[in-house]
C-alpha cells in the first residue's frame, strides 16, 4: 500500500506537470489546410507549442485546443471538443488531427462521432490505444483516483476501458510510439519496450495505416525534430516512409 502511494505520487508529478485547459482563439475557417492539436492528460496547449511551430512553418493553419483533462469525464471532454472543433474548423477545406497520449484517444473519439469537418489525416503520439498497464496497477489508489480525474480512471487495459470502446479507424491513421524511458518506475510496471508511461505494444491498433518507433520518451517526443518531421510527412503523404526513425508496415 505504501509503495503504491509513493509510486502514484511520483507518476502523477510526471504526468500532471503543467495542468491546464487553455484554448485557442476561435476562427471561422481557413483557406489553408488545418491541423488540430490535442494535448495529453494534465497538460495544456503549451505542451504542443513546438509541434504547432513546426506545423505552421510547414504551411498549415494550426489550432492548438486545450481541454480540462483531469476534471471531466471522457464523454464530457468529447462534447466540449466537438464544439471547439466546430467553431474553429467547420468551414476549412481540410482538417488534420494530431494528438499526444490521451489527446490521441480524444481524436479517435471525436472522429467516431458525426464528423462536421472535411477530414484529412490523423497522427497519434504515445497514445495508449489498447490502454495502459499503469492505470491497471494504480486502480484503487486514493491519490491517483482524486488527482488524475475521472477520465484517467478508465484508461486501463480492461474490456470496459475507454480505449477499448473506440471504433477502429476508417481514415488514414499514423501511430508513433517511443521506446526510451526517463521514468524507471513506469517502466518497472509496464511490459516490454515502453516510453515510461505507455508500452509500445499498447500503441498499436488494427486499421492503422503506418507505424513508427522513435527513440524518445513519452514527454520528450513532443519536442523531437524526428517526430515533427514524421508528423508533417504523414499529413502530406499518408506514410512515415522517407523520414528518420524505425518505420514498420502496419499490415
Amino acid at each position: 500500500m505504501l509503495l503504491k502511494f509513493i509510486v502514484a505520487s511520483l507518476l502523477l508529478g510526471f504526468l500532471l506537470g503543467g495542468c491546464g485547459g487553455q484554448t485557442t482563439q476561435p476562427a471561422t475557417g481557413s483557406e489553408r489546410e488545418v491541423v488540430v492539436l490535442l494535448h495529453g492528460l494534465g497538460r495544456s496547449t503549451q505542451a504542443m507549442r513546438y509541434l504547432q511551430y513546426r506545423l505552421e512553418n510547414a504551411g498549415y493553419e494550426v489550432f492548438n485546443i486545450g481541454y480540462p483533462s483531469t476534471r471531466l469525464t471522457s464523454d464530457d471532454i468529447v462534447h466540449l471538443l466537438q464544439d471547439r472543433v466546430r467553431i474553429c474548423c467547420a468551414h476549412s477545406q481540410k482538417v488534420h488531427f494530431v494528438g499526444h497520449s490521451l489527446g490521441g484517444l480524444m481524436v479517435r473519439a471525436l472522429l467516431g462521432e458525426k464528423r462536421e469537418v472535411n477530414l484529412g489525416r490523423v497522427v497519434v503520439l504515445g497514445t495508449p490505444n489498447q490502454g495502459t498497464q499503469l492505470v491497471d496497477w494504480l486502480t484503487g489508489n486514493r491519490l491517483f483516483n482524486v488527482l488524475a480525474g475521472p477520465t484517467a480512471l478508465h484508461l486501463g487495459t480492461g474490456e470496459d476501458a475507454f480505449p477499448r470502446g473506440l471504433p477502429e479507424p476508417d481514415y488514414d491513421l499514423g501511430v508513433i510510439a517511443g521506446d526510451r524511458s526517463i521514468n524507471p518506475i513506469g517502466s518497472w510496471v509496464l511490459s516490454g519496450p515502453d516510453d515510461g508511461i505507455v508500452s509500445v505494444e499498447s500503441t498499436r491498433i488494427p486499421g492503422m495505416k503506418d507505424f513508427m518507433l522513435t527513440s524518445a520518451g513519452h514527454v520528450l517526443m513532443r519536442y523531437s525534430d524526428e517526430v515533427a518531421d514524421a508528423v508533417i510527412h504523414f499529413l502530406r503523404t499518408g506514410s512515415f516512409s522517407e523520414t528518420t526513425g524505425s518505420v514498420e508496415s502496419a499490415n
